[in-house]
């Protein structure tokens, strides 16, 4: 399974399946999360081909209320840094605000560890 569907299989349950990569649909019902990869710590090896790669992904919940979304971050973290994920958190949450809509956002990094 890609890192992709399990953070998808971790965080959806949460939001009703709500989750995207990069951006979401313009219509799509509140609560909702987005998650992207920002980078990662490469391996480097003198022979081979590792079989593990790791990312940095940024964690985004979007909703109408400041205490749900930060609230649904703290869910998802706990989810993400126990298996099968066993994420790092790498930073601490970032309240956000989109001015034209009014929604709220929390927003968080996390270094996960997967196969490829």
């Amino acid at each position: 399974m890609s890192i992709e569907a399990e953070l998808r299989n971790v965080i959806g349950p949460m939001v009703g399946d709500r989750v995207y990569p990069d951006t979401a649909p313009a219509d799509v019902g509140l609560p909702f999360v987005i998650y992207q990869q920002i980078g990662g710590q490469p391996l480097n090896f003198l022979a081979g081909v590792p079989d593990k790669e790791n990312g940095r992904f940024q964690v985004v919940v979007w909703s109408d209320d400041r205490e749900q979304a930060n609230q649904l971050l703290r869910d998802i973290r706990a989810s993400l840094c126990v298996a099968p994920l066993q994420a790092v958190v790498m930073t601490g949450v970032n309240a956000l605000l989109e001015p034209e809509t009014g929604l709220r956002g929390a927003q968080q990094d996390f270094s996960i560890w997967f196969a490829v």
